[in-house]
């Protein structure tokens, strides 16, 4: 049996999904409900359901967002989308992201059974072939995984990354913490470290500490600022922390890093007034 999830924030819709759909026709059983995003990907994280039928304009949660961790994190997982959004851009980004079925409300019975019977046709699908694959060689987990992506969960990937990296630029000045970011983008600590990695080379901490002495840089120009200040403005509560990250990152100490850049603006200036 299939396991189905449903997360809206009308139990109406909830409980008429639940009640009039013929699950046992389709192979599915409903294993939960939830009525917000945040609850639905805990219990998702939980249960790890095939299936999920879920809006994605409940109030507190970035639904896109939500879509993209789920399929990144979880390749397999079927979603369909039931929503009132009725915005074309939307509904094509969230199906490049893996959505098998938008759904506009209200959906009749049909459409519903329809997205149901293309859903677990590509889980079966996806089952014979990984029951044809069993006697193959058995590599990493990561090259397993990665060589078995599919563009969808790539796609999700990216999305997941680009959020990511967005949420510590804009917060960069604080103390943020990996865990913290990964709320942020619905998924793991685990999944969205090894997503970091795999689509930019390096670890959270060094995509954080590369961020915050790209905005040092900005803030050296200003030769008034003295170096703690900086340090405190990009958010290192450690002078010395900030020195030996900054060195390590440019190559030179914060103040050799502002004197060079007022030797050059004094040699611009010479060239300029020639």
């Amino acid at each position: 049996m299939f396991k189905v999830m449903i997360i809206d924030d009308e139990p109406i819709i909830v409980e008429g999904i639940k009640r009039i759909v013929p699950w046992e026709k389709y192979g599915c059983c409903i294993i939960e409900t939830a009525n917000d995003g945040i609850e639905g990907s805990r219990l998702i994280r939980e249960l790890k359901p095939d299936i999920l039928f879920s809006d994605i304009s409940m109030p507190g949660i970035d639904g896109l967002t939500m879509v993209a961790g789920l399929r990144s994190e979880f390749p397999r997982i079927k979603i369909c989308i039931l929503t009132g959004y009725r915005d074309f851009d939307y509904a094509q980004k969230a199906i490049s992201l893996g959505v098998s079925r938008y759904l506009l409300k209200p959906s009749n019975l049909s459409e519903i059974e329809e997205a149901i019977a293309v859903m677990t046709a590509g889980l079966t699908s996806t089952e014979e072939e990984e029951a044809g694959g069993r006697e193959e060689k058995e590599d990493s987990r990561d090259e397993k995984e990665e060589r078995q992506e599919d563009p969808e969960s790539k796609a999700a990937g990216s999305f997941i990354v680009y959020n990511a990296v967005q949420y510590m630029e804009e917060n960069y000045n604080r103390k943020i913490t990996l865990s913290e970011v990964a709320e942020k983008t619905y998924i793991s600590q685990w999944h969205l470290s090894k997503l970091l990695n795999r689509h930019m080379g390096l670890n959270f901490s060094e995509i954080l500490n590369n961020i915050r002495v790209k905005e040092a840089k900005k803030l050296l120009m200003n030769s008034a600022m003295r170096i703690g200040d900086i340090a405190w403005e990009v958010g290192f509560t450690d002078i010395a922390h900030f020195s030996k990250v900054f060195k390590k990152l440019t190559g030179l100490s914060a103040n050799e890093y502002r004197n060079s850049v007022l030797v050059k603006e004094l040699m611009d200036a010479d060239k300029n007034r020639e």
